[in-house]
This record gives C-alpha cells, structure tokens and sequence, in this order.
C-alpha cells in the first residue's frame, strides 16, 4: 500500500520559513489528490492545503493562504509545502495525505475523509 513519509519540520522564529517534503512509496503520486493537514495538542485536525493530480489547482485554508503553497514533483514521487511569515500559531505536527479516489486532473478536496493514506506527521515549532 501507499506509505507516506514526512520530513523537514523543525524549530524556525516567527516570520521564517520552513519547506516541508513528503514522499511516497508502493505509489505514483501523480494518481493522487494530495493534501496537508496540522494538528496540535488538544487541537483538531486542520485542512492546509490541497492540489490536484495535474498541480496546476490548489486550495488553502484561510489562515495560511498568502504565505503557504503547496506543490507537487510528480516525476520525485513528492509533494511539497513551503511556508513562509511563519507565525506562533502555525506550530503544529503537519501530516500529508493522499486521495486515490479516481477524478478530474483538477480536483481537489479539504474533506478529511476523503483521503486514504497519511504519513506519521512532522513537527514544525515556531518560536519569538
């Protein structure tokens, strides 16, 4: 089965920048929606971002939008969110997940449901 694995999280000041990676394995990536999600302690788990099979549509939270993008390197197997302006608030584990629900090249989705595989998450701390 698809296996996702995060990585570049870490500790950053607020108003720095972190680019985190998620790579997959047992499949192809460019069959897949892909999303990011954050959750942090006593929290419920939050939409961040999401693209489409094609990358060439992308949706984001409201909290995010302007200072995180969301792609994707379909040849590398990897889908990518760089953040930037990092805020105090943005300090989470962030999780990718992948849809293998067959749909347009375009589609794209914030319903947690909807995705079937997610990775073990990696902390991001954004620091004063």
């Amino acid at each position: 089965q698809v296996q996702l694995v995060e990585s570049g999280g870490g500790v950053v000041q607020a108003g720095g920048s972190l680019r985190l990676s998620c790579a997959a394995s047992g499949g192809t990536v460019s069959s897949y929606v892909m999303g990011w999600f954050r959750q942090d302690p006593g929290k419920e788990r939050e939409f961040v971002a999401s693209v489409s099979k094609s990358g060439t549509r992308t949706i984001y939270t409201d909290s995010v939008k302007g200072r995180f993008t969301i792609s994707r390197d379909n040849a590398k197997n990897t889908v990518y969110l760089q953040m930037n302006s990092l805020k105090l608030e943005d300090t989470a584990v962030y999780y990718c997940a992948a849809d293998l629900d067959s749909r347009g090249r375009l589609y794209v989705t914030r319903g947690e449901g909807e995705y079937d595989y997610w990775g073990q998450g990696t902390q991001v701390s954004v620091s004063s």
